[in-house]
């Protein structure tokens, strides 16, 4: 398992923006990370009423920036590749509300497609072994 330390410096998010804890298992089509992340009192996309599931897209959305900072890293490049978050499609959501849920989300995300330019990805957000959120997402590279 790589844990936060290992990637947190190949990706933009960060300090608590960081939202992935580590990483399962990855490989040249797909990750799977994990994340406890939600319960936190100080989650920096909490609102009043609690963290809206509409936010496990961008848990989605750092799997892939993950997957592809270590396919990057893999190549030997070492710096973090800006990316922004320009599509979600199909997001499908099972529960209102996620920082009530107790222990850990698995977070997957397998690549459809990726260049310099862009890459385009589908997530998957489970929770107990069961699938509480999912989705397209493609993120642009400017300049690439």
């Amino acid at each position: 398992m790589l844990d936060r330390a290992d990637f947190i410096d190949l990706i933009p998010h960060a300090g608590d923006m960081c939202l992935l804890d580590g990483v399962l298992a990855w490989d040249a089509a797909s990750i799977h990370a994990v994340s406890t992340r939600h319960g936190l009192e100080t989650h920096p996309l909490r609102g009043e009423r609690g963290l809206h599931a509409v936010h496990l897209a961008e848990y989605g959305a750092q799997a892939m920036a993950v997957h592809g900072a270590l396919l990057a890293k893999a190549q030997g490049q070492t710096e973090p590749k800006p990316g922004m978050l320009v599509s979600l499609r199909g997001v499908r959501l099972a529960v209102d509300c996620i920082d009530t849920l107790a222990g850990a989300l698995d977070v997957h995300a397998t690549c459809l497609i990726a260049d310099g330019a862009g890459a385009q990805y589908t997530f998957r957000i489970a929770h107990d072994g069961v699938e509480i959120a999912s989705g397209r997402a493609a993120v642009i590279h400017p300049g690439g």
